[in-house]
């Protein structure tokens, strides 16, 4: 099984989304090995988003990021990280399908309550940025079974 790092944003914070978010995410089958909440400064922020540190718009992104805490999670699953983005929907969350967190929940491109990574090598990048690895649980629950078929995780 793949991991995957997800910031629940401010905006989600903010608006009271956590649960909702969550819950989704067990529904789905989605494993949560590490789960904790955390204030982000402006050092993390230029390493998280390094590829947009030169853009006009940083400063605001990384005001909105350092608005409130965020919660980080590692999750875990079959082909967690190309699922989880299916969950999550498009960037803004105006063009998100419905049924995405961001479509069911957003309506701006920039507090989109949420990030997950974009790939299998930047998820291991971004898990260690975030996590220590005594904070990821490597656990399967009893009842896997019930979200995968024979031979599936």
């Amino acid at each position: 099984m793949e991991q995957t790092l997800v910031l629940l944003k401010p905006s989600c914070i903010e608006r009271c989304l956590v649960g909702q978010v969550i819950t989704r995410i067990q529904q789905r089958g989605i494993i949560i090995c590490g789960l904790k909440m955390m204030q982000l400064d402006e050092k993390i922020l230029r390493e998280h988003y390094a590829h947009l540190v030169d853009k006009p718009f940083f400063p605001g992104l990384a005001a909105s990021m350092m608005a409130s805490p965020v919660i980080a999670m590692v999750l875990k699953g079959v082909d967690v990280v190309e699922v989880f983005r299916k969950m999550t929907g498009v960037t803004n969350g105006r063009k998100a399908e419905p049924g995405t967190l961001r479509g069911d929940f957003c309506m701006s491109g920039q507090a989109n309550i949420i990030h997950a990574s974009d790939s299998v090598e930047n998820a291991k990048i971004e898990i260690n940025r975030f996590f220590r690895p005594e904070e990821v649980f490597d656990y399967t629950p009893a009842n896997i079974a019930f979200y995968y078929g024979d031979g599936e995780n």
